[in-house]
């Protein structure tokens, strides 16, 4: 891949769970993986993350920082899953 997506500004922050933060998260948030939006491997997100932490196996959850001027930090969840 020849441009890094994340260094758009139009692409909010993405960043790879470890698994006892997610198991954390969902608790918080009473649900199951299953209930998590879903983002497919093949995602060019994905397959940047892919070259910083190794491959990414289905069922990981990132986390999704976005910005704005009216509701400020909002964090949203997806669920990698595959092609």
């Amino acid at each position: 891949m020849k441009f890094n997506v994340l260094q758009h500004k139009l692409v909010p922050e993405h960043r790879l769970l470890a698994a006892d933060e997610a198991e954390r998260v969902l608790k918080t948030l009473r649900i199951t993986k299953d209930q998590l939006p879903k983002i497919k491997k093949n995602d060019p997100v994905i397959k940047v993350l892919e070259r910083v932490h190794g491959p990414i196996a289905e069922g990981r959850i990132i986390k999704v920082t976005r910005l704005s001027e009216t509701a400020g930090v909002t964090e949203a969840y997806r669920l990698v899953i595959g092609r």
